[in-house]
C-alpha cells in the first residue's frame, strides 16, 4: 500500500482529504504543522507528500526545500489558497510535482495522486517463484535477491519478456560486451543454476523458456 504524508492545518479539510485518500487505498499520516511533518518525513519512507503552504511552525515551501536539500526526491503536491504567481512558481522551484489551488474538487486531487504514483510504480513480472522488477532490474527468488551480473540480468530480462518465443543467438549476443558461443553458454548455465528456471537450447537457432 502506498504511503502519503499529508500536511494541512485546517483540521476539517485535512480529515476530509485523509478520508478520501484512505478510501482510495492509500495509507495516510496526517499532521497539522510543519514540525510534525519534518519529524515524520525523517522517521518514515513515503511515496508522496501533500503539503499545504501556510501552516504553523514551518511553511510547506521551506519544508520541501529542506527535504530536497537532503536529497529526498519523494514526489510532492502543494495545495494552497495562496495562488499568486510568485507562490506558485516558488512551489515548483523548490521541487513540487504539482500545485493545486484551493478550493479544488476532491477528484482532481485523486487523479493527480494516482497518475504520479502509477508512473513511479515498478513493473513486476512473476515467473514461478521468481519476481523481476523491471525498473530496478532486481530479481528475487522466494523473496531473496538473486545476484545476477549486469550481462546476465539483461539476458534474463530478454527471456522473461519473451516467454514461449525462441530467442535467437544474435539477439542474446547484443546483451554482451564480448559475445561468443562459450560466453553465452556460461551465462545461460549460470542463470539456470541461480534461478532454477529451465532455459532450453533450440539447436542451431537459439534458446527458449516456456510458460510454467
Amino acid at each position: 500500500m502506498k504511503k502519503i504524508l499529508l500536511l494541512e492545518d485546517d483540521f476539517s479539510l485535512g480529515e476530509t482529504i485523509s478520508d478520501l485518500l484512505v478510501d482510495n487505498a492509500y495509507d495516510v499520516d496526517y499532521v497539522l504543522n510543519g514540525n510534525d511533518a519534518i519529524e515524520l518525513s525523517y522517521k518514515n519512507k513515503y511515496d508522496m507528500y501533500i503539503f499545504d503552504i501556510n501552516v504553523p511552525d514551518i511553511d510547506g515551501l521551506d519544508i520541501l526545500k529542506s527535504l530536497r536539500d537532503a536529497d529526498d526526491k519523494t514526489p510532492a503536491i502543494f495545495m494552497s489558497a495562496m495562488t499568486d504567481l510568485k507562490t506558485v512558481l516558488k512551489g515548483f522551484e523548490v521541487g513540487a510535482y504539482d500545485f493545486i489551488k484551493k478550493p479544488f474538487y476532491s477528484q482532481e486531487l485523486i487523479i493527480k495522486v494516482n497518475l504520479k504514483l502509477m508512473q513511479n510504480e515498478d513493473e513486476k513480472i512473476i515467473y514461478n517463484d521468481l519476481e523481476y522488477f523491471t525498473k530496478e532490474k532486481k530479481l528475487l527468488k522466494n523473496k531473496k535477491i538473486i545476484p545476477l551480473g549486469e550481462v546476465a540480468i539483461l539476458i534474463f530480462e530478454l527471456f522473461i519478456n519473451n516467454i514461449d518465443r525462441t530467442i535467437l543467438k544474435d539477439e542474446l549476443y547484443e546483451c554482451m560486451n564480448n559475445p561468443s558461443p562459450d560466453a553465452l553458454r556460461f551465462h545461460i548455465s549460470n542463470i539456470n543454476k541461480l534461478t532454477g528456471i529451465n532455459i532450453k537450447n533450440i539447436r542451431g537457432v537459439g534458446y527458449i523458456i516456456e510458460q510454467s
